[in-house]
């Protein structure tokens, strides 16, 4: 590999397959060859990667407890003119994965990041769906106490995009529950063991999806995949009349609903917080 004209090294990004071992890149291939040293977020699960493919290239580990302690020992190689590969256990680094500590540190010292295309259970379910839309949210996984999932999927029930979770297979059942009972009825999607033999696309209600996740044992990460409820047309005249009907029929807490007949109505939103204040326990 020819080294960068300066003296430091570079930092590549490498996805490595989400399951079918097929799906790995010439160019990621090379380059893990290539580098000096490979960072992974399992050491023992990358190994076997690079035992299939027949690379002998070093490792160390980066995992999400030691991110900041391994960042580093990773730039301090870079500096001493390394090439070092990123990889997490599977899909692409840093999203949902170890890895954008180091990267956004590098960015601040002018160091050489090279991202690789690949594999990326996100991409992959999204385009297996059928869900049309012009952009989506994704969320990643959410947290684990129900308590604050239940906060983040709130949070979102006005988006007007499809809204993108990684879940585990020991919460889904918890996760699309919850979804249920915070978002109410919409469509959705699951996709289970992508690119594995006992791969799983299941579109659906999240009352089917909740369904079929307790019919039996659930293996594998999910990528879910939940679609924006239906839009009811806001009724009212009068800013009392508008209050009230968000009060009525939308889930928006009073702050969220201020926000937006501020930015609907462009006026001042702590005035209208005042006003919602007198009405919507009324």
């Amino acid at each position: 590999m020819t080294k960068p004209l300066t003296a430091h090294g570079t930092l590549y990004i490498v996805p490595t397959p989400i399951g079918n071992l097929e799906d790995i890149t010439l160019r990621a291939l090379r380059i893990l060859k290539e580098v000096d040293l490979i960072a992974a977020e399992d050491t023992r699960h990358t190994r076997n990667l690079l035992t299939h493919f027949g690379i002998t290239t070093p490792l160390i580990s980066y995992y999400r407890e030691k991110e900041a302690e391994r960042s580093e020992e990773i730039i301090l190689r870079l500096q001493e003119g390394k090439n070092i590969a990123l990889v997490s256990d599977a899909g692409t680094p840093a999203i949902s994965d170890p890895g954008a500590v180091v990267v956004r540190q590098i960015h601040d010292l002018g160091l050489t990041v090279v991202p690789l295309p690949g594999a990326s259970a996100l991409t992959t379910a999204l385009s297996g769906s059928g869900v049309t839309s012009e952009g989506f949210l994704f969320l990643g996984f959410l947290p684990a106490k129900s308590g604050q999932r239940r906060k983040a999927l709130a949070a979102v029930a006005a988006c007007e995009y499809p809204v993108v979770f990684y879940e585990s297979p020991h919460r889904i059942d918890t996760f699309l529950a919850d979804a249920l009972e915070i978002l109410g009825e919409r469509q959705a999607f699951w996709a289970r063991e992508l690119t594995k033999n006992f791969e799983d696309l299941q579109s659906g209600t999240l009352s089917d999806l909740l369904a079929k996740s307790n019919e039996g044992r659930n293996r594998g990460e999910f990528v879910v995949v939940i679609c924006p409820g239906r839009k009811e047309e806001v009724k009212g005249q009068t800013l009392e009349e508008l209050i009230l009907w968000y009060r009525d029929n939308s889930d928006l807490s009073l702050k969220d609903v201020s926000r937006q007949l501020a930015s609907d109505l462009g006026i001042s939103r702590s005035q209208i917080y005042q006003q919602a204040l007198t009405l919507w326990n009324r």
